[in-house]
């Protein structure tokens, strides 16, 4: 027994020098400097989300400012287009229908709309006569087409007067019946100078507001 009591204080005393060792070689943990090196991930990690917005927002920018440029190309080709007409040098041209636009009149079925027509072969009077348009669709399954005087509401209504020496812009209303899905529009010109017709899809009209101005 005294053998047995004598071997447990020993290995007791081993055990309890084993552990002070051990507790001596451990490096003891800087919480300080770990806490700063967190900051400064935070911190950087914040910079970054930053830069990012700003590119992100800079990107944005560059792109509606390259479509702003795009429509201004657009619109001066249009306008170069029409001097040109105008001008004509030797070249010379009857009655023209140099544009059409349409533009949707807010909670109606109703549109408006401007042409503009030019000529450059006659120099003296001016070209006098009406403009009308016709539009073709779907109604109740079926292909239609309206006239402009169903276009108007008017039956009697035959066109809209014109008298010009160079070129006018015409504009007015039109409206569609309930259910009518418009698919191609068809502008026609006719008086003393000749006739001039100009077909286009619809969408093509509608979109074309924008860069058709003439000043």
């Amino acid at each position: 027994m005294l053998a047995w009591l004598g071997s447990l204080v020993v290995t007791s005393v081993l055990a309890v020098g084993v552990a002070r060792k051990s507790a001596e070689s451990v490096e003891p943990v800087d919480w300080r400097s770990e806490s700063v090196e967190v900051d400064a991930l935070k911190s950087r990690i914040a910079v970054l989300e930053r830069s990012e917005q700003v590119a992100k927002a800079a990107l944005v920018d560059l792109q509606r400012t390259l479509r702003d440029r795009e429509e201004e190309i657009a619109g001066i080709r249009v306008d170069l287009a029409f001097y040109g007409r105008l001008v004509g040098g030797a070249r010379r041209e009857g009655l023209t229908i140099h544009s059409l636009t349409l533009g949707a009149v807010p909670d109606s079925r109703a549109w408006n709309f401007t042409a503009t027509l030019t000529q450059n072969f006659k120099r003296g009077p001016e070209t006098r006569g009406r403009f009308a348009l016709g539009v073709s669709g779907i109604a109740d399954g079926k292909l239609v087409t309206l006239s402009w005087s169903e276009l108007v509401q008017q039956p009697s209504n035959s066109g809209i007067a014109y008298a010009f020496k160079y070129f006018q812009q015409i504009n007015g209303t039109i409206m569609l019946p309930e259910g009518f899905e418009p698919n191609r529009v068809r502008a026609i010109a006719e008086g003393d100078g000749g006739k001039a017709e100009q077909e286009l899809p619809w969408i093509d009209a509608a979109k074309a507001e924008e860069t058709a101005d003439v000043r």
